[in-house]
C-alpha cells in the first residue's frame, strides 16, 4: 500500500487509521461500562479509593452442600447460593481453617479447594488461622495435637511453615492471624498474660511466614467485643499487621450501637490502623428450624425497641452496621456471620444449626431482604 501514494497521501492514510483506532477504543471502553451492571458499596472518603468490605463467613458451606440445599433469590427464584450472595454485593468470604481437625471439614484441603472456588466468582477470600484443630476463641485457645509437646523452637518452626503454606498454596487478600485473640494463641505458649514474651515471638513468626512470601495479603488481628479492647489493641501495638478486627454480637459484647462505635473511632485513631467488624450477625426470628439449641433465643438478647428479632429488625441492624463502619476514620467494612447456617440436617436434628434463626436465609431458604443492605450505595 505504501508504495503506490505518494508521501503527504501516505500521513493521511496514517492519521486516519489512527484516528479510527482511537474511536475503535472509545466505543470499546463504552461497552464496557455501558456491561458493568454489578453495584459495588460506597468507599469511605477517609480511607481513598478502596472498596468497603461486605464479607459473609460461610465457613460450613461445603459441608452443607453435600445435602444439595436449594435456595432461592430474593424474587423467589431457585438460585445458586454463591451467585444469591454475589448478586447481592458481597465481595469476600471469610473462612475458617483448623490444623488437623476431625474431619475434613475446615481442614487444608477443603479451604484450599472451596478458596479457589470464590476466587473463580469473583469474592476476595478472608482466612482466619485458629492455630488450633477446632474452636479458637476467648475461652479455647488449644494448640493442634501434632505440635503439642515439641520445643518452643520447634514450635515456631511449625508455626511459620503452616503459615507459609497457606500463604503460598491459598494467596488469601486478608489472614487472620488467630481468631478472638483475647488471651493470645496457641496456649499455654502464647498466653498474652501469662507469657507475653513467647506469645510475641509466635505472632512475630506468623507474621514474618506473611510479609515473606506475599506482599497482597493484608494481616488482621482479632479481639472479641469491645470491653478491654485498648489494653489488648495497646498491648500488640509493636506488631506489624495491617487491620484491626472486632467481633461485635450485642448478646455478649453489649447493646450499644453508639459504643460500638465511639471504641472503633478510638482504636483507629489511637494506632492508625484501618479498622474492620469481623464477625457481628442478628436474628430475623426467635424461633427454631431444627431440634438444636440456638445461640440467641430470647428478647433479653437483643438490642430493644430499636431492633427486635424480625425480618424487618435483622435488615435494620445490619443497615445502622455498615452506617457507623463508614462513619468511622479508617472504617473499612464487616463480616456477617454464619450466614450459611440452615437448619441443612432436617427439622428434627439436634447436632446441626445453633443460628438458622441468624443466617441470612428464612427457614425455606428465601433470601432474606437484609442482603439488599449488602448492596447499598
Amino acid at each position: 500500500m505504501k508504495s503506490h501514494i505518494n508521501g503527504y497521501g501516505y500521513i493521511t492514510v496514517q492519521l486516519i487509521c489512527k484516528m479510527n483506532r482511537i474511536v475503535q477504543i472509545i466505543i470499546f471502553l463504552l461497552v464496557l461500562i455501558s456491561c458493568n451492571k454489578e453495584v459495588v458499596n460506597t468507599p469511605n472518603p477517609e480511607n481513598g479509593d478502596s472498596e468497603f468490605i461486605s464479607a459473609v463467613d460461610i465457613s460450613r458451606y461445603p459441608e452443607i452442600s453435600n445435602v444439595n440445599p436449594t435456595f432461592y433469590d430474593l424474587d423467589g427464584n431457585q438460585e445458586d447460593f454463591l451467585t444469591i450472595l454475589k448478586e447481592n454485593g458481597i465481595n469476600a468470604v471469610r473462612l475458617k481453617l483448623w490444623v488437623n481437625p476431625l474431619n475434613e471439614h475446615s481442614g487444608f484441603n477443603e479451604v484450599k479447594q472451596f478458596s479457589q472456588t470464590l476466587k473463580t466468582k469473583g469474592f476476595k477470600t478472608w482466612l482466619t488461622l485458629h492455630y488450633s484443630d477446632t474452636w479458637a476463641d476467648p475461652g479455647h485457645q488449644e494448640i493442634p495435637l501434632q505440635w503439642q509437646g515439641i520445643s518452643f523452637t520447634a514450635l515456631k518452626d511449625s508455626v511459620y511453615n503452616y503459615t507459609k503454606k497457606v500463604v503460598d498454596e491459598i494467596q488469601p487478600e486478608y489472614i487472620q492471624i488467630g481468631n478472638e485473640i483475647n488471651p493470645g494463641f496457641l496456649h499455654p505458649y502464647g498466653h498474652i498474660s501469662n507469657n507475653f514474651q513467647q506469645f510475641k515471638e509466635l505472632m512475630d513468626t506468623a507474621i514474618i511466614a506473611v510479609r515473606a512470601n506475599t506482599t497482597d495479603t493484608e494481616i488482621i488481628l482479632h479481639f472479641a467485643g469491645i470491653d478491654g479492647s485498648d489494653w489488648f489493641f495497646n498491648k500488640i501495638n509493636i506488631l506489624d499487621y495491617d487491620i484491626i478486627g472486632l467481633s461485635y454480637y450485642p448478646i455478649w459484647h453489649g447493646k450499644s450501637l453508639n459504643n460500638l462505635k465511639d471504641k472503633m473511632q478510638s482504636l483507629s485513631e489511637t494506632y492508625h490502623k484501618k479498622i474492620i467488624i469481623a464477625e457481628t450477625a442478628y436474628p430475623f426470628a426467635l424461633d427454631w428450624n431444627d431440634w438444636t439449641n440456638n445461640i440467641v433465643g430470647l428478647d433479653e438478647q437483643l438490642i430493644l425497641p430499636e431492633y427486635p428479632a424480625t425480618i424487618e429488625g435483622q435488615r435494620k441492624f445490619i443497615k445502622q452496621i455498615i452506617r457507623l463502619t463508614n462513619e468511622v476514620e479508617n472504617g473499612i467494612g464487616f463480616c456477617y456471620w454464619g450466614a450459611e447456617l440452615i437448619a441443612w440436617k432436617g427439622n428434627q436434628s439436634t447436632d446441626a444449626s445453633p443460628w438458622e434463626n441468624q443466617a441470612l436465609f428464612d427457614f425455606d431458604n428465601n433470601a432474606l431482604p437484609v442482603l439488599r443492605e449488602f448492596n447499598a450505595e
